[in-house]
């Protein structure tokens, strides 16, 4: 299993390219991670992958499936789930409501609901002490492990992460990374930025 870029030209603006003639490759049970300085593509990158952007040439495959053309919201059903630098919860919803949110695709099945929601609380135990706690008053931690949670409700085979200890706390961002390396045991594709260089290097296979 694998999610490939190949040969990717892409840019904001028609004649303004980020990206020119890229090609990575990101694997199961593994941690591939994109570094390099401010500027340099890696979140368009990421961006590229999910169908925020589409290239100007080259295509996207995962799975030896080509989706270069799918649009954001077609990524979920692909197995496929994007956590970004910035926040991605609803702040005055609960954390199990949250959660309960990052279940739409299968939202009118109720038990499959409640165990998805369960294993995200086994997962993340200060998730379930805090399931009626509005997710804006979570630490900043605690949040990124909400939107962590909220992506796994869909049980994706390829996680993107952008810059995911962005504005944490050393403490915080060291557990955030144990987390991100748990994930990849799951027989997982973990595609991330990080501005971290020297703590993502200990995480990362590629």
């Amino acid at each position: 299993m694998s999610l490939r870029l190949k040969h990717v030209t892409v840019g904001y603006y028609r004649d303004i390219m980020i990206l020119e003639d890229v090609s990575v490759e990101a694997k199961e049970n593994m941690i591939t991670t994109i570094i390099g300085p401010n500027g340099a593509g890696k979140s368009t990158t990421l961006k590229t992958a999910y169908g925020f952007l589409h290239p100007v040439s080259g295509k996207v495959f995962l799975n030896n499936k080509e989706i270069t053309k799918l649009s954001p919201f077609n990524m979920p059903k692909q197995g496929m789930a994007y956590i970004m630098q910035e926040r991605g919860i609803f702040p005055y919803l609960s954390v199990e409501e949250n959660l309960q949110l990052g279940a739409w695709l299968f939202k009118n099945d109720s038990r499959r609901v409640r165990d998805a929601i369960n294993a995200v609380f086994e997962k993340y135990p200060i998730l379930r002490e805090r399931k009626k706690v509005p997710a804006g008053n979570l630490s900043g931690g605690e949040q990124r492990m909400l939107e962590m949670g909220k992506a796994l409700m869909l049980n994706p085979d390829v996680i993107l992460f952008d810059e995911p200890t962005a504005g944490l706390a050393p403490i915080a961002a060291n557990v955030i990374f144990d987390e991100i390396k748990n994930l990849k045991e799951s027989n997982r594709i973990i595609m991330m930025v990080e501005q971290n260089v020297k703590k993502a290097l200990t995480i990362t296979d590629y």
